[in-house]
């Protein structure tokens, strides 16, 4: 999956109108000429109508730092592709009472 980051983003959305809502946004990205990876961090936001570039900006998720989720799941015991219910997880306080 490509890389994307914020920047990008908004670039492929410099032409757009606000108040816009998700639709219009993706559809806009596409005819800009956007690469999949902002085309797919679009679809990823919640749909709702976007007042402004900025809070479109706050609810993209893009990737501003690639190594980091090998990072998160080194640190959590995970290995690329095990399932996330294979993974061990810390037990809870209540867990740790009942020796569960």
């Amino acid at each position: 999956m490509a890389r994307t980051s914020v920047p990008d983003v908004l670039d492929a959305l410099k032409d757009v109108t606000y108040p816009a809502d998700r639709d219009r946004l993706v559809t806009a990205a596409r005819e800009a000429g956007a690469s999949g990876g902002v085309v797919t961090a679009l679809r990823g936001i919640p749909a709702e109508e976007y007042p402004s570039r900025e809070a479109v900006a706050r609810s993209v998720r893009a990737d501003a730092q690639p190594g980091r989720r090998r990072t998160e799941r080194a640190r959590h015991g995970g290995k690329p592709g095990l399932s996330q219910h294979l993974r061990e997880e810390p037990r809870t306080p209540i867990q740790e009472e009942f020796g569960r």
